[in-house]
């Protein structure tokens, strides 16, 4: 890392772009168990999302206009294969399209494979539950790196499996809706077994194609988890949400050689206080009286960028290249986007500086979408949506962001 002046220079050959996932902006995913969900139980329909299935070339547009050099997407496992063992000629060409449309603009894709929604067969039929499903996963994820591997270097096969199991199976707000750390375990262990086989599968296709080194990862969500106190009890839980949220997926593919960099998606900061030693209060308690006030995003989540430098830190003992897959804020007003990026970008830089290979920052999100159980109304992206009209405007924040990514230079500002 380079200083001059309080300018800070990122390395040559950095990734700087933004990330998108399937179900959240391209609409019409029918086929998904998400899409069953809403339809009863959710907030809000994803509907039409942002029309980025028929959209993505005017939105890549905007990406290079961002001088962006890199886009995380998602492929839709229920588009690609929407009946067991049946896949989808048109579905497979339509990403084959979508990867061309972003290398034909200069952008570097970053493709995962897994991003929280299931085709509903799958769902019905045992889900991430059932022994079967590594097996199935394994056999969608070969037929797209077929389509896509001669295109793609970096892939990233499940996004957030910690988050997808403890909002599946133990604080119950996902489908399906479930409450039990055994089928939190089990589902765990599933994906694991699944990650570990598209990992070998993936460097398999590569070398019988005679293709360059993939780079293939997941996406790990971490949160900064800071004790409220200094008694053992927050420490203690602070220490265990840590090693079971933060690291017992990423320790559990490193004792299996299975990654080649970490894919670390970073948000917020818990303020760790558990009420009693129950492990229901461990794992999920915090601080209900305010006390070490953050500011905080327009969802509530604290914002907090010396969580990411602190949780950076952490990760070097891995000795594996670093990308921040997903960093970003929902906000109203579009200034303390800026200021969010901003100060997260001044942590990186400082982990850097302190040995850690962080390779790219993939900013959440390049659209505004929709946000889960949350719906439409969280605001993230750089770019602006009226989902009556499908206009995409772009926010003074992205122009910000696009001289960074221009120059690889974030000023002192």
């Amino acid at each position: 890392m380079c200083y001059t002046s309080g300018m800070k220079k990122f390395p040559d050959g950095f990734l700087w772009g933004a990330a998108t996932a399937a179900h959240q902006v391209e609409g019409g995913n029918i086929g998904s168990d998400w899409w069953e969900w809403e339809q009863t139980r959710g907030r809000e329909r994803s509907g039409d999302a942002c029309r980025h299935y028929e959209l993505y070339e005017r939105d890549f547009d905007l990406a290079r206009s961002l001088h962006h050099n890199a886009h995380r997407l998602s492929v839709e496992w229920a588009r690609v294969e929407p009946q067991e063992g049946r896949f989808s000629d048109d579905a497979l060409k339509h990403y084959a399209e979508v990867v061309l449309a972003l290398k034909d603009r200069g952008i570097e894709p970053v493709v995962t494979l897994h991003h929280f929604t299931n085709p509903l067969w799958f769902a019905r039929d045992g889900g991430w539950e059932d022994r079967r499903a590594p097996g199935r996963f394994l056999r969608y994820c070969d037929a797209v790196v077929r389509i896509l591997g001669k295109h793609v270097r970096y892939w990233i096969t499940i996004n957030e499996p910690t988050i997808y199991v403890s909002h599946s199976f133990l604080f119950g707000v996902w489908p399906p809706q479930a409450r039990s750390l055994w089928r939190m375990w089990r589902v765990s262990r599933n994906m694991v077994r699944a990650h570990v086989a598209v990992f070998r599968m993936i460097h398999q296709v590569c070398r019988d194609f005679g293709l360059r080194e993939p780079a293939v990862s997941i996406a790990q969500h971490m949160t900064a988890l800071v004790p409220c106190g200094s008694g053992l009890r927050c420490r203690f839980a602070s220490w265990l949400r840590h090693k079971i949220f933060n690291e017992s997926f990423v320790d559990a593919l490193v004792r299996r050689r299975a990654l080649d960099f970490i894919g670390l998606n970073y948000y917020s900061r818990q303020l760790v206080e558990p009420s009693n030693w129950g492990i229901r209060s461990l794992l999920s308690d915090v601080c209900r009286e305010n006390h070490r006030p953050v500011p905080k995003n327009s969802v509530g989540w604290d914002i907090y960028p010396e969580g990411l430098y602190e949780l950076l830190l952490k990760l070097k003992k891995y000795d594996l290249p670093v990308m921040i897959a997903e960093n970003g804020i929902c906000a109203e007003e579009d200034a303390s986007r800026w200021i969010f990026i901003r100060d997260h970008l001044r942590s990186v830089s400082r982990a850097i500086g302190a040995g850690v290979p962080v390779t790219g920052y993939l900013y959440w999100s390049l659209l505004d979408n929709f946000e889960w159980e949350k719906g439409f109304g969280p605001r993230f992206g750089l770019v602006e949506m009226n989902y009556r009209t499908f206009e995409r405007k772009v926010r003074p924040s992205a122009l910000k962001y696009a001289e960074v990514c221009r120059t690889g230079v974030l000023s002192a500002e």
